[in-house]
């Protein structure tokens, strides 16, 4: 994929120096706190509920409060960080971000626990885009900018991967408030090192703040992620159906708006974009993928192949490294083989690593879910660091920080529809083929009554233990065919030069390339 480039943006290779790097190595700690976060606290829930007493419902906010104010927050915080600086906002979420990790390990009571992780939520919003938007500022040469992003999604990738070794590692010495507290010391060290090394930028604007969006893409994306993550977790209802809709029907709205706005929170002008539309597909679909497959692979190895928590952790590790390694050098494959090709190949990586998982039985062998398992980390660590490294090109850099917003929107939503859709599948198929035994609503339940039931469970747990699978082959051939299909329409919309949102901004995907459109906009510091 060429590239039309002003001036201003063509800059020789290694022009960013020591003190940038470090400034990346400072922005990647909070990006590795904030997905360690989601991963971390599943462990910790047991110790929790055995601690505070948390009725259900308390249980679920605790898990959910966080990555629901998350994806809410993403697009506003994005925003505000080019108006009133990247730098300034990231630092402010990251004071916010460790207080509520300390008030949160030390919560006396389920509610006050729920207070604090909305806390965490609201910190965590800022440093995804702050982070993800400065790196177009501290790094103006197109392939240090690539590499940049490669660093920023291992990170990202390592802490949701790592996270449940340290949690594990964690709870076996320490108690369930350790696993917040681990976040202080990491956060400090970005208050005192950020202001060194890391660049401020405000972008210039005196429009005033769209305060109208930022109410109506709250109220519309809230209740639409709710209601995913209830439809996954507990199943459909009339009411959550009507929270669905609900805020389907605010997000319209919110859009809508965005269209009659002097300054809106979403440019809509974006989406003219072939290669941003096209990233942001990526981006949701992959992350549906990931999600989906990780969390079903996740319930397969400790449930259906009997692991401990930590063994199924460091089962997960290879995956990790494979997405980490091949994040960091998907800028160099991208200059080898083209932007187009490296998605498109890393688009077949995930589909087949998927298709994969239909080897898997009851008594595979772990090598068998090690390699596919690697094969999609490979595909989905090139593909998500393409996906930034378009998303972060293709705007000017005083609209990055809103730009990077909407993809981390993309990625959360991305998960909960994952686990809403692939999970549904899965237990659905779980659900049938029950042979005419009487299972309960999940594996983990079924295997707890064959327990129960002393040796004459032992059939029951066996055919539970099948019927798992034959679930899971159903996501993981649903996953594999998602991911086929989103390839074949890369393909055919990256087969034609596209113009960007600036007229002078031309793309033509024949050309090895390390992103898509940049414009040719000078950065203001």
């Amino acid at each position: 994929m060429s590239t039309h480039l002003g001036p201003s943006n063509r800059q020789l290779p290694g022009t960013a120096d020591r003190r940038t790097w470090l400034g990346l190595a400072v922005l990647t700690l909070p990006v590795f706190l904030v997905s360690m976060d989601v991963s971390v606290l599943y462990l910790a829930i047991p110790s929790i509920t055995d601690a505070l007493a948390p009725s259900a419902a308390q249980q679920l906010w605790i898990l959910d409060i966080y990555g629901f104010l998350i994806a809410g927050l993403l697009i506003t915080m994005g925003n505000l960080g080019d108006r009133i600086g990247r730098r300034r906002i990231l630092l402010a979420g990251a004071a916010v971000f460790g207080l509520a990790s300390v008030l949160a390990a030390f919560a006396p009571t389920a509610g006050i626990l729920i207070a604090a992780r909305a806390l965490m939520g609201i910190g965590g919003a800022t440093l995804m885009p702050s982070s993800l938007s400065l790196i177009a500022n501290m790094f103006s040469d197109n392939r240090e900018r690539g590499r940049a992003i490669g660093v920023w999604t291992a990170a990202f990738a390592g802490g949701a991967a790592v996270g449940p070794v340290i949690g594990g590692v964690l709870l076996h010495h320490f108690w369930w408030g350790s696993v917040f507290l681990i976040n202080v010391p990491v956060l400090a060290a970005l208050l005192v090192l950020g202001p060194r090394l890391i660049p401020e930028y405000k972008a210039p604007t005196s429009a005033r703040f769209d305060v109208l969006g930022v109410v109506l893409s709250m109220a519309g994306i809230l209740p639409l992620v709710y209601a995913v993550k209830t439809v996954a977790s507990e199943g459909a209802d009339a009411g959550v159906i009507v929270v669905g809709l609900v805020g389907a029907a605010l997000l319209v709205g919110f859009v809508v708006q965005q269209r009659h706005s002097a300054a809106p929170l979403l440019d809509l002008k974006l989406f003219r974009s072939a290669p941003f539309v096209g990233a942001i597909t990526v981006a949701l679909v992959g992350m549906m993928a990931l999600g989906g497959m990780s969390y079903l692979t996740g319930v397969y190895l400790q449930s259906a192949m009997g692991h401990d928590v930590l063994a199924a952790a460091m089962a997960g590790l290879p995956m990790a490294v494979a997405v980490a390694v091949f994040s960091i050098g998907a800028s160099r494959i991208a200059s080898m083989v083209g932007t187009r090709t490296a998605f498109l190949g890393s688009i077949a990586l995930a589909a087949t690593g998927n298709f994969g998982l239909l080897a898997l039985t009851t008594s595979s062998p772990i090598w068998v879910y090690l390699v596919f398992t690697s094969i999609a980390g490979i595909g989905y660590g090139i593909q998500f660091s393409l996906v930034s490294v378009v998303i972060i090109g293709a705007v000017p850099p005083e609209r990055s920080g809103s730009a990077s917003g909407i993809s981390e929107t993309s990625f959360e939503l991305g998960n909960a529809l994952g686990l809403a859709l692939f999970g549904s599948l899965a237990t659905l198929v779980f659900r049938e083929h029950r042979d005419g035994w009487s299972f309960g609503d999940t594996l983990g339940e079924t295997l707890h009554r064959a327990l129960e039931m002393g040796v004459q469970g032992d059939g029951l747990a066996y055919a539970a233990r099948q019927a798992y699978v034959d679930g899971m082959h159903a996501a993981s051939l649903a996953i594999g065919i998602s991911m086929t299909v989103l390839g074949v329409g890369l393909f055919f919309a990256m087969r034609n030069p596209v113009t960007t949102t600036d007229a002078d901004a031309q793309t033509s995907t024949d050309e090895p390339a390390v992103a898509a459109p940049l414009p040719s906009t000078e950065c203001t510091n």
